[in-house]
């Protein structure tokens, strides 16, 4: 059995100016006002159109991301339906596999990194839940079989594309106090790396870990 905190990291390499650039072009069409770019009026003219609350050009760009996490953090994530996921799938993945170093990996819930007993808890009952899951793939089951016995903590990994409209949404829920915990764990460190590609798309959103 594994246990790992999750991750995050941006699968694009993202040119922030050039994205600001492509949002003022199409912005600007709005207006019939193309004639006023500049090489640096991309960037107020961005602000400007957030502030007004003219969000929809924002959806001309989009960024793609690569999440490890726990499955039930990625049940929250998938209910963003103006995304694009693909995750691995407990279906076809057989975690008894050499490939897999014939154990599962569990996402550590960092909430109770100071209280031990009740990491202790959920220590036994990762190691229960896997000790399920290979026996039964040894007596013959299929993963998908297998994989009713697999809890939330289960480590997945999921590539999630949203454009830059939807991207706000989220951090601004998925970040808010009242976020789940191990889901601002995640979108939290995910919104800093969004604010230094395209600050002036992300920079009045205030992420909470």
């Amino acid at each position: 059995m594994k246990v790992i905190p999750p991750s995050c990291e941006l699968m694009d390499c993202p040119d922030g100016a050039a994205i600001l650039q492509k949002i003022e072009l199409a912005g600007r069409v709005c207006y019939k006002s193309e004639a006023k770019i500049t090489p640096d009026s991309a960037e107020g003219f961005v602000r400007r159109i957030l502030s007004n609350g003219h969000e929809s050009v924002l959806e001309h760009e989009k960024l793609t991301v690569r999440i490890i996490c726990d499955r039930g953090v990625t049940h929250e994530l998938v209910r963003h339906r103006i995304a694009s996921y693909s995750q691995e799938s407990t279906r076809y993945c057989n975690y008894s596999l050499n490939k897999y170093e014939n154990e599962l990996t569990f996402i550590r819930p960092f909430f109770w990194s100071d209280d031990l007993e009740k990491f202790r808890i959920w220590e036994e009952a990762m190691a229960a839940a896997e000790r399920s899951y290979l026996e039964l793939i040894a007596k013959g089951a299929t993963p998908q079989e297998a994989r009713s016995v697999l809890p939330n903590s289960l480590k997945t990994e999921i590539v999630v594309t949203m454009d830059l409209r939807e991207w706000r949404h989220f951090f601004k829920l998925r970040t808010a106090p009242g976020a789940h915990p191990q889901m601002r764990e995640v979108a939290a460190p995910l919104l800093k790396m969004f604010q230094e590609v395209v600050p002036v798309v992300f920079e009045d959103i205030e992420g909470q870990l």
